[in-house]
């Protein structure tokens, strides 16, 4: 165990930690490796501190290595490899156990629209988290540690994590918005061009989003109406309060997706009015062209007893009678104008 312990020092990555914190009430976070994680949750120096750890789930040893040496429960394992990631916080056992949809990390844009799962466990003291990609909300809490930000529970910690994760989504409707004001602008000014596609493509992301980072409400309400017994009233108090933030950001993200659908449907709605001006005037143009067209069909056979051949006057009285036929067929064509 001890040889362990002085290997894992040596390279704290040797079981997928990313990174861990030790806080202490009123002081900020001191970055520590695996083995000082191990030797602090054995024989803690203070019984009000609690440790954050990170972990990199595509470490082939991390998820063994969490079961050897962390108090997890079962349901922790299992929700890893289950089908459904459905975001959610529930209460289980003795601890909490939340499974987060969190946008990707991306350093070439900082803001996403892959989604990726973070699973979190919170104990009394301790909290681990554990992703398979780089997240964005998971980068924003570790810089607020990193930069000298007191937390006094686990549970404040991962209020902090929602509350980050709000602001990633709020970045994602902000820029959306700017895109969809630029469609609606052109729409109204008639100078819609190449945009229809960004369009659906900003729907399907915000849709998507909506249905993975929404959070169940029927575990939340279970969690919140029966807390666990180390959860104190204030820590309560602040997951209903960015709980409820979270759900007014989702409902920004709702309404701004059925605000693309709107600008869609006028779109489509434009688009086939155009092709119904577009077919009506190739129509009057094939209508206007009929009469001349018939005629000349008749006269340009290679018959005997065409009439009017031998008429000096034949020809203006063609020309008379194909303008008569097209007089009339371009005014019945142009009275069925206002049907379109």
């Amino acid at each position: 165990m001890n040889h362990s312990l002085d290997q894992s020092h040596r390279d704290p990555d040797l079981f997928g930690l990313l990174y861990g914190f030790r806080f202490r009430p009123g002081e900020r976070g001191q970055e520590i490796d695996s083995a000082q994680a191990l030797r602090s949750l054995q024989h803690p120096q203070d019984s009000d501190e609690f440790l954050w750890l990170h972990l990199n789930l595509a470490h082939a040893a991390c998820e063994r290595w969490m079961k050897g040496h962390l108090a997890l429960p079962q349901e922790f394992f299992e929700a890893l490899h289950e089908g459904s990631r459905s975001t959610r916080i529930e209460h289980v056992d003795s601890a909490l156990l939340a499974v987060v949809n969190d946008v990707v990390f991306n350093l070439s844009n900082m803001v996403s629209s892959d989604v990726s799962t973070l699973w979190v466990c919170v104990h009394s003291r301790l909290i681990v988290s554990a992703r398979l990609q780089p997240l964005h909300s998971v980068d924003k809490l570790r810089s607020s540690v990193k930069a000298g930000e007191c937390f006094r529970s686990p549970v404040e910690l991962l209020v902090h994590l929602l509350r980050d994760q709000g602001e990633v989504l709020t970045q994602i409707v902000r820029k959306t918005s700017l895109s969809v004001d630029q469609v609606e602008d052109q729409l109204l000014s008639s100078r819609l061009s190449t945009n229809r596609a960004e369009l659906g493509s900003n729907r399907r992301v915000l849709v998507r989003l909506q249905r993975l980072l929404a959070l169940e409400p029927g575990s939340l309400l279970r969690l919140l109406n029966r807390p666990p017994q180390w959860l104190q009233k204030e820590d309560v108090k602040e997951l209903r309060k960015s709980t409820e933030e979270f759900a007014l950001i989702i409902n920004d993200l709702t309404a701004l997706s059925e605000r693309i659908k709107l600008l869609q449907e006028e779109i489509a709605a434009n688009l086939n009015e155009q092709s119904n001006r577009t077919l009506f005037t190739l129509t009057v143009v094939t209508v206007l062209a009929l009469p001349i067209n018939i005629i000349a069909g008749f006269f340009g056979m290679n018959v005997g007893g065409v009439p009017l051949a031998s008429d000096p006057e034949g020809f203006w009285i063609l020309v008379a009678l194909v303008a008569t036929f097209t007089l009339i067929a371009g005014r019945w064509a142009f009275r069925k104008r206002g049907d379109y």
